[in-house]
């Protein structure tokens, strides 16, 4: 498996880029409008990672993290005029807990310490958009979270070895992403199943 560590770590970091281009797409199109908030978080998580990734030892695993930094913040770019929420006091109590959390990988020794307080922090993040997400499953790109949990899949195998601190970020990629996924999934099915009331339309009164 260490042999095939680089051809999965390019495919983990090649998926991670195809997953960015319909979401990028659609926040253009109108379609996707991302949380502000939570893509800031991650965008600043990513960088936090890669760090923390370099200071265990990773090797050809990290370029995920290190593509996911410049990918997210361009996303988070684009949200600040065509995204939604991050400004309101919810968002602000939710970014003081990730803040919390990135300060956690800053004074963690450990760096698997540090990478429970990232993960802790990007937890936080999804869960912000959550309610966003629930209401108005169409405003996210499903694709895009399906092949993020994909990505984080092939970079569990790009670690080539059995080691807990770099396992464990990318393989909680995998479920997260996976998890935001089929919620997407499973709103737009429910949502598109409901019956459309029928507008009563009042014929005009005969003069």
């Amino acid at each position: 498996m260490s042999g095939l560590a680089p051809v999965f770590g390019i495919l983990a970091v090649g998926v991670a880029v195809a997953d960015t281009i319909p979401y990028v797409r659609d926040i253009l199109g109108g379609t996707t409008r991302p949380h502000r908030g939570t893509w800031l978080v991650w965008g600043i998580l990513a960088i936090v990672v890669t760090l923390s990734q370099l200071a265990d030892g990773a090797s050809w695993s990290v370029l995920v993290a290190a593509a996911q930094a410049g990918l997210t913040f361009g996303v988070f770019a684009l949200s600040i005029r065509r995204g939604e929420g991050g400004c309101g006091r919810v968002d602000a109590v939710m970014l003081a807990i990730a803040a919390g959390g990135i300060a956690g990988w800053a004074v963690a020794g450990e760096p698997i310490v540090a990478t429970l307080c990232i993960i802790v922090a990007d937890l936080v993040a999804a869960t912000m958009m959550m309610p966003k997400t629930y209401r108005d499953p169409g405003s996210e790109t499903l694709s895009t979270f399906g092949l993020a949990s994909l990505s984080g899949a092939l970079a569990v195998c790009a670690v080539g070895g059995v080691d807990a601190g770099l396992l464990l970020y990318p393989a909680y990629l995998c479920v997260v992403n996976g998890m935001i996924a089929l919620v997407i999934y499973r709103r737009r099915r429910l949502l598109a199943g409901r019956p459309t009331a029928r507008r009563v339309v009042a014929a005009p009164a005969r003069a």
